[in-house]
């Protein structure tokens, strides 16, 4: 178990069981425009203090013992925002990994990344790359990128997959079943997130791991992105611990 707070002046909740961490967290980080509109700012102000919240979350996880942690850092949607602010977030991706990258193999962080990365612009591709190299043998925390993803293009990947296996007379298609197809997702070797936070008090999953989030439960925090810290977090962390995961069960009767 990881030590929390990491100084007597910190808060942290009461009721956190710390033996009781999610293993694997997903976050769509969703709000950062309007965090900084609202503040009468640029939209890239607020992707910047996003990426600020980012640090802070990946730092968190990593302190508490949680395994793995994907988060939503660019939709396969977010081609249709203008050239000006997905140059931004580019930049901003950059940045990120040659900033952090000391620190997270420090750290023992593994990067890897979900998403047709390949149609990113060469340069931030080839970073992206870069730092997945760098962390491959990390030990620690999986910090899971998704990147120019799309859920439902997931899943067709792994149709089309799967169909040339059948074609190709690999295995029968009485053969494929729900392990086969999870072995075609990005998330192969990732188990599936018992939590799955979204900000700025949004109710959708924005395509968004369509699969792998089928009995996650579901956070909606009211804050925008960039608000979003250590306490939020370990809020979200303590209403997943409240509920009864029932797997469509029923819940137990002591006797």
């Amino acid at each position: 178990m990881k030590i929390w707070p990491r100084n007597k002046n910190e808060h942290t909740p009461q009721g956190i069981d710390w033996d009781n961490i999610p293993e694997h967290i997903a976050i769509i980080m969703d709000g950062n425009g309007r965090w900084a509109q609202k503040k009468g700012m640029p939209r890239g102000i607020g992707h910047r203090a996003g990426l600020e919240a980012l640090k802070a979350v990946v730092r968190c996880c990593d302190e508490i013992g949680v395994k793995y942690l994907t988060v939503y850092a660019f939709s396969t949607e977010n081609w249709k925002r203008p050239q000006s602010e997905i140059g931004i977030l580019m930049s901003l991706l950059k940045e990120y990994l040659k900033r952090e990258l000391m620190e997270l193999v420090a750290n023992h962080v593994q990067i890897r990344v979900s998403g047709e990365i390949e149609q990113l612009p060469k340069d931030v591709y080839e970073d992206v790359l870069q730092a997945c190299q760098k962390t491959k043998n990390n030990d620690g925390l999986v910090f899971n990128l998704a990147l120019n993803y799309g859920g439902r293009s997931e899943i067709v990947k792994a149709v089309r997959e799967i169909a040339q296996e059948v074609r190709n007379g690999e295995i029968s298609v009485q053969e494929i079943n729900e392990k086969i197809i999870e072995d075609h997702l990005y998330t192969a070797s990732i188990p599936d997130p018992e939590l799955l936070i979204r900000t700025s008090g949004e109710m959708r999953l924005s395509n968004f791991l369509l699969w792998q989030v089928a009995y996650s439960e579901i956070v909606v925090a009211e804050e925008y992105w960039p608000d979003f810290k250590e306490k939020s977090l370990l809020n979200a962390i303590e209403i997943y611990q409240n509920r009864e995961r029932r797997f469509g069960g029923i819940m137990k009767v002591e006797e």
